[in-house]
């Protein structure tokens, strides 16, 4: 889900219970929960991956084959879900081990945090004191312990880790009262451009917005503005970096941002027009009916 992070906002665990059935027990067991692909016959479980060009499922070896190919790899995921950042180690373990090192860019770190990262990735100072400096617990509420294998990995193989966010206190302030309200050195940490103007992904993120609060027109506008400020920023960052440099890049994101590639997917391709791929990972919670536009693979995963 996309909201706006005034404060990070808790979502649901993964949490696998398993239920033990007794021989006298009168409870039915449990249905799994199933997916259904756009325009394609049969349903689908929990582990699968999606190719979504075909509408089928695929290994995982050929998730990797076909993507290894792609300057620019999205990975979504759902924050607090621990399955989805297992899942994220595993492609770019794969990724790095089979074909080359690659520089990964994270949401999690806002542009002007990157001489810290930078100071992290090559050894200059502990993960304690780059914890402190980077502000962690305060930034990003989520814990570090999830995110910590791909740092290391990184590090391992001496790449470096690109910060591609916006400081999200200017984000907070745009939520709250708009674009216009911020000042020159402000509005100088975000994208040149930002595309207020995509009725698609203003009429996905209104929908999403009714769902979960009031229906403020006005408080909507800043909404999708402090959206939009997240995804050109992150686009811009990201096509600065492809544009200097000839290395393939990992993007590891919220799901919201990626999603039907309304986000930094679309708005990095108009800055910069290089091979892509976006792998989003779904939870399925019950039964699902998945449009093919969601991303080019759709990996089926716990909630």
């Amino acid at each position: 889900m996309i909201f706006m992070r005034i404060r990070p906002f808790p979502g649901l665990f993964l949490f696998l219970v398993l239920f033990a059935m007794t021989a006298c027990s009168t409870t039915k067991p449990l249905r799994p929960s199933l997916a259904s692909i756009e325009g394609m016959q049969g349903h689908l479980r929990i582990g699968r991956i999606i190719h979504s060009k075909t509408g089928k499922a695929i290994s995982f070896d050929q998730l990797i084959d076909q993507v290894a190919t792609r300057r620019l790899i999205f990975i979504g995921e759902v924050h607090n879900n621990p399955e989805h950042h297992l899942i994220q180690v595993q492609i770019l373990q794969a990724l790095m081990s089979r074909y080359a090192p690659r520089t990964v860019a994270m949401e999690f770190f806002n542009k002007t945090q990157q001489p810290v990262l930078d100071q992290y990735m090559n050894g200059s100072i502990t993960e304690t004191v780059f914890l402190k400096d980077v502000a962690w617990d305060k930034n990003w509420a989520y814990p570090y312990r999830f995110y910590r294998p791909l740092l290391l990995m990184t590090k391992e193989k001496g790449r470096k880790i690109l910060a591609i966010n916006a400081p999200n206190n200017i984000v907070r302030k745009v939520a709250r009262s708009g674009l216009s309200s911020l000042d020159p050195s402000e509005r100088n940490q975000l994208a040149g451009h930002i595309n207020l103007k995509d009725e698609s992904h203003r009429t996905y993120l209104r929908k999403i917005y009714e769902k979960h609060t009031h229906q403020d027109l006005k408080r909507f506008d800043f909404f999708y503005q402090a959206q939009c400020v997240w995804e050109d920023t992150m686009a811009e960052n990201i096509a600065k970096y492809l544009s200097k440099s000839k290395e393939t890049l990992v993007v590891l994101a919220g799901n919201g941002h990626i999603i039907n590639k309304y986000g930094i997917p679309n708005r990095t391709l108009s800055r910069i027009k290089i091979p892509m791929a976006t792998i989003v990972l779904q939870p399925l919670t019950g039964p699902l009916n998945i449009e093919r536009k969601m991303a080019d693979y759709i990996w089926l995963t716990g909630n």
